[in-house]
């Protein structure tokens, strides 16, 4: 019988076919090394090609080091390029092969190209074996004084590596006086920035261990430093200019004079087409101008502009890293914003990540005189092909709604929007009515009116389902099908899978029996043999709760269960005013496009002076760093009397505004008390329970 035939793969052009080929290339290289013929470094840049191409797909063959270090003895810089890419590759994993490697890349630290001379420099320092330190002092000494600026901003840069290497080494060697020196003198714009990345770097890992070095670090936000870069702004990169302007934002002024001096000096710099040029500055005029209530709103007022100009121009990514810092401060002062609402209305073509950010702005802008304008305009989102911002944008009218701006306008939209034949709509309706009750009972008549129209069985999602059945016990007396649909529901209970459901729907027929007990006493039965039986422990301890309550007295029951009522004036948000406050203080940083501090999303050792207790779940600034951190709240102060007019401040200071504190509803004086109930059920239960703890509610203005 014939072999079978074998299935033939088709070789990748880059791809060895064995072990054969490495060899032959091993073979090539060496032939070609001592070779001065005519187009010989063409041949040699498509063996390096090859070699390059093997290393990067995986394949080992570190076993032609010696011929490509040999071969790298040409004045060709790309064969130079692609040779230190190779040494780099293989010197971290094997320093036998880096120490033959120092003799060829010491001789080019001195070879007459400064392009080379500064590729040879960094690939020297780029070797990261500590037993080669030695041969780097010497190199990264002559590269700080040499010539050619390229050479120099490379040996900065060689410096900071050396450091991380051996930090003793370094220090001993006085690189980074070197470097200091070379900051205030040298006349090219990118070895000063490098200088200042490379000393900010080494002298905040020495200040811990070294006076010297604290005092050096603190000399980098003195007077003269800081209006030495600030008088070279112009001439530096784009990336310097963030460097340096950072540092600015760490200079403290003497007084005010100096503040308006820094300020003119940076005002072309809101004028830059770059992005983070742009949101540096503005860092520092709002970290300057925080002590000064009339120039801190001015400062808002000038970086409008500049902010909604960068979010029309440019990438979808950089329209939301700018939008994420515009959404900050629109959320700290939205009535300043509140004319340009119509820059955040959403294009067709946008990502939904920048639409969902838009809609937030427009819901924190909306006030008496532009709200008909923007529910009109998020009224039209809710048809949406996009589902997700179609949920966003009904959820946003809702929240409108809550401010008590045009409620009657908002009302009827909303109760359209039940009226429509979209599941997910009718969803998120369902969860905003139920709000809008809670604050504005007054509408219960007109609201009811229509959700009693609407079926339970086409209400799927959790969240509606249960704010269809808070609706179906609170308002039970005008609905007249409740008690028979929550006996409907009741009897589907092992069909539903949530928790959250079935909780609400214990809560609503007690309601419901409390308002018309000969129609759902049976559903209330049925709903407290289940929930006893329910496997979820919540749904079986409230269910206990309700049985046992109503066993020892039905009109305590009810106090317990449907009480007097106010209507909510506040909810609670879902950010507290410190952690906004953090965010403020971490402007321009990731902290801000992940609406988080950099604590909540980075390891502990660069949590920087904000650090956060995994024990204690707070907030807690180090020793070291909270002098030079502004407290919380008192940015939060500052910022709310700058941004408000005097008959907002006169309400939000008066008797109904306690601080921050907010005070739950008084029931009854005839209703009996928690305590009392506790003390009356010990005596009549044999095996009492807990009928309710209390809580302090503390919601952020």
């Amino acid at each position: 019988m014939a072999p079978p035939a074998q299935s033939q793969r088709t070789q990748s052009p880059s791809q060895p076919s064995g072990k054969g080929e490495v060899s032959d290339l091993k073979t090539q290289l060496r032939q070609l090394a001592g070779s001065r013929a005519p187009g010989v470094d063409d041949s040699k840049r498509e063996l390096f090609k090859k070699v390059i191409s093997y290393m990067t797909i995986g394949i080992d063959v570190s076993s032609v080091f010696g011929e490509m270090v040999m071969c790298s003895v040409t004045p060709d810089i790309v064969l130079k390029k692609m040779c230190y890419l190779y040494v780099g590759n293989y010197a971290k994993v094997n320093p036998d092969l880096a120490l033959l490697t120092i003799n060829f890349l010491q001789r080019d630290c001195k070879d007459q190209d400064p392009m080379i001379r500064g590729l040879a420099l960094r690939s020297l320092c780029s070797l990261r074996v500590a037993n080669l330190v030695e041969y780097l002092v010497g190199p990264l000494g002559l590269g700080l004084k040499d010539s050619n600026s390229y050479v120099r901003t490379v040996a900065v840069i060689g410096v900071l590596k050396l450091y991380h290497i051996s930090a003793s080494t370094c220090i001993d060697e006085e690189f980074p006086l070197t470097l200091k020196h070379l900051m205030l003198n040298d006349p090219e714009a990118q070895v000063v920035a490098n200088c200042l990345t490379a000393l900010q770097e080494i002298w905040s890992a020495e200040a811990s261990n070294s006076e010297d070095a604290s005092r050096e670090r603190e000399a980098l936000i003195s007077k003269p430093v800081i209006y030495y870069f600030l008088n070279r702004m112009r001439v530096f990169s784009e990336w310097a200019q963030c460097i340096v302007l950072e540092l600015v934002g760490k200079y403290v002024p003497s007084d005010n004079n100096e503040i308006f001096d820094i300020m003119n000096l940076l005002e072309d710099r809101l004028q830059h087409a770059n992005g983070a040029v742009v949101l540096a500055t503005i860092k520092v005029f709002l970290h300057l101008t925080l002590s000064m209530n009339d120039v801190h709103q001015q400062v808002y007022e000038r970086i409008k502009a500049p902010l909604l100009t960068l979010v029309s121009s440019g990438s979808p990514e950089q329209s939301y890293a700018v939008l994420s810092h515009l959404h900050l401060l629109v959320m700290r002062a939205p009535f300043i914003f509140a004319s340009d609402y119509k820059h955040f209305y959403c294009q067709y073509n946008e990502p939904s990540y920048v639409k969902k950010l838009k809609l937030e702005m427009l819901t924190a802008v909306a006030n008496e005189s532009n709200t008909y304008e923007i529910v009109t305009e998020l009224c039209e989102y809710a048809a949406n092909v996009d589902i997700p911002i179609a949920r966003e944008s009904i959820r946003a009218v809702g929240k409108i709604a809550l401010q008590q701006y045009d409620v009657n306008a908002i009302v009827d939209r909303l109760l359209q929007f039940l009226e429509m034949e979209k599941d997910y709509v009718t969803a998120e309706a369902l969860v905003l009515v139920k709000d809008l009750l809670r604050k504005y009972p007054q509408w219960s008549h007109d609201c009811i009116a229509v959700v009693g129209g609407i079926s339970s069985n086409n209400v799927q999602e959790p969240k509606a389902k249960a704010a269809l059945i808070w609706m179906l016990g609170e308002y039970s007396q005008e609905m007249h099908d409740a008690p028979y649909i929550l006996e409907s529901l009741i009897e589907n209970w092992d069909d539903e899978h949530s928790a959250e459901v079935r909780l609400h729907l214990l809560t609503a027929v007690m309601k419901c029996f409390f308002k018309r007990a000969p129609e759902t006493q049976k559903a209330l039965g049925a709903a407290l043999s289940a929930g006893l039986a329910d496997f979820h422990q919540d749904v079986h301890d409230r269910a206990l709760f309700y049985y046992r309550l109503l066993q020892y007295n039905a009109s305590v029951a009810e106090s317990v269960v449907n009480p007097p009522k106010q209507a909510v004036s506040v909810f609670a948000d879902t950010q507290s005013s410190e952690i906004k406050d953090r965010i403020f203080d971490e402007f321009n940083s990731l902290s801000v496009v992940y609406q988080k501090p950099s604590y909540m999303f980075t390891d502990k050792e660069h949590r920087g002076p904000f650090e956060f207790s995994d024990e204690l779940g707070n907030l807690s600034i180090g020793a070291e760093a909270a002098e030079n951190v502004a407290p919380a709240l008192m940015v939060e102060a500052n910022d709310k009397d700058l941004l408000l007019s005097t008959s907002e401040e006169e309400e939000i200071k008066g008797p109904a505004y306690n601080g921050s504190a907010y005070s739950a509803p008084l029931y009854d004086a005839s209703s009996p008390s928690v305590s009392s109930l506790s003390t009356q059920s010990e005596l009549a239960i044999s095996n009492p329970i807990s009928a309710g703890k209390c809580f302090s509610i503390y919601l952020c203005h």
